[in-house]
């Protein structure tokens, strides 16, 4: 994704895949044609982002959903399979990992509890957890406003991480939120004279813990109650250990010449930073919600959508809206063979929200550049469509 902060979001220290193209099932949807119903914005966005899902599909990727909205109308395609070994038709109802979308979910949840006064965004982090004082050794106080901006400077876990063991074994060993913050702790914590924003996992892995004490539940469990249920968004939760559910694409990997399925990992069981499943309708939905003062007091929306940094606030990034002069927002998700992009325009009346399973290739440490290009051909189609 284009940006300091949205460049360094989608790498996340994840691998990404490379050139390698499995033969999959492939065929190309036809552009849409205008209908009754269709205004013209919503046309031009429909011409746009197909063309986006073609030419993924064309590239070996498995599965694109993707569902516009554009004031009422709604537009939205399904290409590709659930899974390459079935090869069933993807839905558009399909659920899918979501990576980092989640932290704006647990961002809402810290935040209901500062509506509350349980929690203040300048707390200092320590007071309420002292394991983090214990096991990363901050240079100076951190508040949870720091942790919400990825303006801490903790250091990720997510590298310490990929070097426990082979592939197989870092995804199939579950991690609860302590060992991630324990793995963080074995990279030295520097301070910084002016610390900027940088783009920490573990920053929401605190906040998770932050949420998970003051309530005395699992983050899951929180955010259904916040958020899910009051909502109905039927395909979202965090994801659990044990098999994938029956609804959801399968993405994959390339492990030494052999593609592995990687719609169940281990290690995202229960994650506060990168552990959701949804859909696109679902993270429409909870945006729309969001941005319009749904889910909490508008004050606190706005203190959201206001960063210090240019492009990330607390829990949401942003982008420019050529069409009212704001700004569009939302996040992106990229973690192994799943990118992500979900973006509403301010009133929540625009929005895309747009998941893959990248073509199967090689696991590696570098940027592969497809949420990027998810994210530009989002915000261009969304401008375009004025």
């Amino acid at each position: 994704m284009s940006g300091g902060w949205m460049r360094a979001k989608s790498c996340s220290a994840w691998a990404a895949v490379t050139s390698v193209v499995l033969a999959a099932a492939t065929g190309c949807t036809p552009a849409p044609q205008p209908t009754e119903r269709q205004s013209p914005s919503t046309l031009s966005i429909a011409t746009s982002l197909d063309g986006f899902g073609n030419k993924m599909r064309d590239a070996g990727a498995p599965a694109v959903l993707v569902q516009a909205k554009m004031r009422g109308e709604e537009w939205s395609r399904a290409y590709g399979v659930r899974s390459l070994e079935s090869a069933e038709p993807a839905q558009i109802s399909d659920r899918t990992r979501v990576g980092s979308v989640t932290k704006s979910f647990v961002a809402v949840s810290v935040l209901k509890l500062v509506a509350e006064g349980r929690l203040g965004l300048e707390d200092h982090v320590s007071q309420i957890l002292p394991d983090v004082e214990r096991l990363l050794r901050p240079p100076e106080q951190v508040t949870v406003r720091q942790l919400l901006q990825h303006r801490s400077g903790m250091p990720d876990y997510v590298i310490p991480m990929l070097q426990q063991g082979s592939l197989r074994e870092v995804f199939d060993t579950p991690l609860n939120h302590t060992e991630r913050l324990a793995l963080a702790g074995t990279q030295k914590w520097e301070r910084k004279i002016a610390q900027g924003f940088e783009y920490s996992n573990s920053n929401y892995v605190a906040l998770g813990m932050i949420v998970e004490r003051l309530r005395g539940r699992p983050i899951g469990d929180v955010l259904r109650t916040d958020i899910v249920e009051p909502l109905r968004l039927e395909g979202t939760a965090i994801a659990q250990s044990g098999p994938a559910p029956g609804d959801m694409v399968h993405g994959y990997i390339t492990v030494f010449g052999e593609r592995r399925d990687v719609s169940s990992m281990e290690m995202f069981a229960g994650s506060p930073d990168g552990g959701l499943i949804s859909t696109v309708g679902d993270m429409n939905a909870f945006y729309s919600a969001l941005l319009r003062g749904q889910l909490l007091p508008l004050s606190l929306v706005a203190e959201m959508q206001s960063p210090l940094h240019a492009r990330y606030g607390l829990g949401i990034g942003r982008w420019n809206d050529t069409c009212t002069n704001n700004f569009y927002y939302g996040h992106g998700g990229d973690v192994p063979g799943y990118g992500t992009i979900s973006v509403s325009s301010a009133d929540g009346s625009r929005q895309v929200s747009m998941s893959l399973t990248y073509p199967p290739g090689p696991f590696g440490v570098r940027d592969n550049g497809i949420v990027d290009d998810m994210m530009e051909t989002v915000v261009e189609a969304l401008n375009a469509a004025c």
